[in-house]
Order: structure tokens, then sequence, then C-alpha cells
């Protein structure tokens, strides 16, 4: 009898992981959701965001915002794939100017991604709002298209009339254009938004300007990778374990590293993430003991890439540096516990169990306010604290919890912040809890933050990032010369302030 349940047992196992292979392998990517499914969906999707985000209208009034959402269902006149679909959704999300409110693709079609030989595009760019220079090309042996070259037009678009249509389907805080610029910058982004708007051909006419000066067009081939790869891989930047003979030393991990450099009195922390399980903490106090042991006068932090990630953890590190107690946020609130549409939030009942504890009602305004974070001062931290100079680097892809770091700093006695604005929103943003939310039909997901959190009152009409005191951006001639301007200026500055010290 035994026997036979195990044999019965193993039928069904091998008959799911049959019929899982088979629904991955017969997943069509152009399958075509009818009108009502896709306007069903849509009622939903604007039926949440209506209901429970707390920033809709924060940046755009709700008659604009009413235009944007009957505009994306008028948009649906026929059938879709979950791609067309997907460009009408980011597109209304878009208008909501919230970086953390964003669409994703169903699970389902981005296993197909992960899986399938997808033609590419081929070019990555660093984008400004009228031009492009080219940071890396999949064609290795194209001798044209190199590294920092300036592309003005692609098939006849120029880079203008491109950059004002992708940034309609980038999510971005506020009118923080510099983080969606950087989005478009970010590596494959301006090649996916090309092929999912514009759509993919197996040529594209790049149109350049040539070391004289003039505009050329060149045809150039998308990358088939089902094609015989040919290219050879570029390994990777190692990074150094050993002790240099310069006198600088290298503590170092994927997301974060410090390098010292004693002939300086300084040192060099790059934060990559704000995220749990890369060991901040202990690489926190692991850095600021060896620099308080080597007497370090001059800190450079180069959160430029830090995207966010966890509030206690970026707070502990503001800890370290600042010099006076601080608050987290004037408020932050939730306009809802529960949901109607409760059915299509991941993890519904845990949030309101969660907000049950940490949130309550305010008659003045109704909303669920978190009330630790709006009466609480965190301190600076006394034991290995640190007093030298402090240079913050800062780009377009700072978000989230980087410029609640960044901006409880800026304009310290000790503090300078250096490079681009943020992307994320000086006044605040709309995040902490964020599930996902999955429509019934295309199974299409997006993501719905829960709290808006306002930093900076004063500092919301405006909705810009955090502006450096010091403004350093790339151009054409430090990418092609493979020059990092920021840290570059942050450099001169150290040393001519040491000059003027042993004067």
């Amino acid at each position: 009898m035994m026997q036979k349940l195990v044999n019965v047992a193993i039928i069904v196992l091998i008959s799911g992981l049959v019929g899982c292979s088979a629904s991955r392998q017969s997943f069509d990517p152009q399958h075509k959701y009818t009108k009502n499914q896709l306007q069903q969906d849509y009622r939903v999707f604007r039926g949440i965001l209506e209901e429970s985000h707390p920033s809709l209208y924060w940046f755009t009034p709700k008659d604009s915002m009413d235009h944007f959402f009957d505009a994306g269902f008028q948009s649906i006149t026929d059938s879709m794939t979950e791609q067309q679909f997907r460009n009408v959704l980011s597109f209304v999300v878009s208008k909501i100017h919230c970086g953390h409110t964003a669409v994703k693709y169903s699970k389902q079609f981005g296993r197909y991604l992960d899986t399938a030989k997808i033609k590419m595009f081929p070019l990555s760019f660093k984008v400004w709002s009228d031009s492009m220079a080219i940071i890396a090309n999949i064609n290795r042996k194209d001798s044209i298209l190199k590294y920092g070259t300036l592309v003005t037009a692609i098939d006849g678009y120029s880079t203008r009339q491109l950059t004002d249509t992708f940034l309609n389907y980038i999510s971005g805080d506020g009118n923080s254009l510099n983080g969606k610029y950087q989005s478009l910058s970010n590596s494959g982004a301006f090649g996916s938004l090309y092929r999912n708007i514009m759509g993919m051909k197996d040529q594209i006419a790049v149109t350049y300007v040539d070391s004289t000066g003039a505009e050329q067009t060149v045809s150039v081939p998308v990358f088939d990778p089902s094609a015989k790869d040919t290219t050879k891989r570029v390994p990777g930047n190692r990074i150094a374990t050993k002790p240099p003979k310069d006198g600088t030393r290298h503590y170092s991990f994927s997301a974060r590293m410090v390098q010292i450099d004693t002939s300086l009195s300084s040192a060099y922390m790059t934060l990559h993430t704000f995220s749990r399980g890369n060991k901040l903490r202990s690489f926190f106090r692991q850095a600021f003991r060896e620099m308080k042991k080597r007497n370090i006068q001059h800190l450079v932090v180069d959160v430029r890439t830090n995207g966010g990630g966890d509030a206690g953890i970026s707070t502990l590190l503001t800890r370290y540096l600042v010099d006076k107690k601080f608050k987290l946020a004037d408020s932050l609130y939730a306009v809802r516990k529960s949901s109607k549409y409760h059915k299509y939030i991941a993890w519904q009942p845990f949030y309101w169990s969660l907000m049950q504890f940490v949130t309550h009602k305010q008659k003045e305004d109704g909303h669920y306010h978190f009330g630790y974070f709006e009466r609480h001062y965190f301190h600076p931290k006394k034991h290995n604290h640190f007093n030298g100079d402090i240079y913050l680097v800062t780009g377009g892809n700072s978000f989230s919890a980087t410029t609640l770091f960044v901006k409880a700093l800026q304009g310290q006695h000790n503090v300078k912040v250096i490079g681009e604005e943020t992307g994320g929103g000086a006044y605040g943003n709309t995040a902490w809890m964020i599930p996902d939310v999955t429509l019934p039909n295309t199974k299409v997901r997006f993501r719905l933050p829960k709290f808006r959190l306002v930093m900076d009152k004063d500092l919301v009409k405006e909705g810009r990032g955090i502006i450096p005191d010091i403004q350093v951006s790339p151009t054409q001639e430090t990418i092609r010369r493979g020059i990092d301007p920021k840290a570059a200026v942050i450099r001169r500055m150290i040393m001519h302030k040491i000059g003027i010290a042993q004067q």
C-alpha cells in the first residue's frame, strides 16, 4: 500500500513538472487579451490607486490625473499584448510623479524574458536632454561608434524627440528630471524602452558626430543572442585585496567599499545600497573605527549609485556623521489600512495587522500617522563619530533612503554635497510599505507605496531632488577620456585644504 502511494506521488510530481515545463514552453508573449479583459484590469488598476495611493494628487491635480486615467482607458480600443497594455499603464503611472510607483511585467512574462533570446538594442548612452554619448556597445568590433561618441539621432528621431517620448514612461519623484535622464542612462534601459515603445528592427540608423564635428549616419545591426556569438567577455575589474604601495588600503565587498589614503588623510567610502543583507552595520563599525585609529580628516561618501533600501541603515550612517539630533520626517502617514481590492494586493492582511500597531488615525486629517517617526529624534553616535570634512557624492540614481541620508546632512558646517541633483525628492517620498498589486486577467503587476513621508514641507511645492552645493556633471569629453569629474573635483578640494593647512 505504501509503495502504491509513493508511486502515485511520483506520478503526480512528474505530471506537475511536465505541466509546468509545458506551460513555460507554451507561453506566448504576443498573446492578445480581449478588450473586456483589459478594461476590467484597468478599472482595478485605477480603483486601487484612487483608493489607496497617498500621493496620487501630490504633484498632479485631481482634474489632470482624472484626464490621464480617462485617456488611458480610452486608448483600449481593441485587444492588446501584455507589453502594449503595460505601456498604457506606465504612461499613466508616470503622471503621478512617484518614483516608488512602477509597472512590472507579469511573473510569467518575467520568466520568459529571463530565458528568451531576444534581439537587443546594441548601444547604451549617457543621456542628456538633447544629446547622448555612447558608454557601451555590444558590437565590440565597431570602429565608428566608440566610447564617448556623441549621438544626435536614431532612425531619424532626434535625441530630444526620443527623450521627450521616453520620459512619459518612466516613474520619478516629483519634478526631478535628472533622475529620469539617469534612468535612461542606466545599463539597458534606453534600449528596452526603444524596443517597447518604438519597436525593434534588424538594423538601426545611428546619426553621430565624427571627429571633424560633422554629422554622419551609419546603419548597425541589433544584437541577436541566438546567432553565433564570437565576442569575448571583458573581465570585470577586480578589487585589490592587498594594500597598494601608494599607502591606500581597501576594505571591499560588492555593495560597499572604503579606501583609505593616509597620504591625504582621507577615506573614500562607496555605498551602492542601504538594503539589508549586506552586513552594512558591521561594515560601518569597522570602517569608522579604522578611520578613528588613523586620524582620517577627510571622508568622501559616494552614494551616486545608491537607490536606497532600509531607512534604519541609512539613519545609522547619518548618526556617525551628523553633529546634532535630527528627525526623519515632519509627517509620515497612510490614507487607509484596508482595501476593497485586498485580493489583488500582496500581503494585505499582514500590512493591515502591522498598521494596527504602528499607526493611529488623526482627527484633523483622517490619515493614519506613523507617530514614532514623526516624534522621534535620532542623536549622533558618540563612539567613533567622524568630525572631519565630509563630501557627499550624489547623482540621479541617489534615491529613497539615500535622500533621507543626504538631506539630514546637507547644510552642516563640515559637509559639502557634490555632483548632480538626486533622483529622490528633497521634500520626501511615498514608500515604506510597498506591496505588489497583481491585475486579475493580464497578471501585470504594479508597486503600491502605502505611506507618504514629508521630510521638508517647505520644499514640496518645488518638488525637486536634493540640489548639490557644488554641481559637477559628466560631459562628452570626460566620458571619452574615462575621467570621473566628481572624484577629481573632490580630490583637488582635499589637496587644496591640506596645502593651506601646511603653509
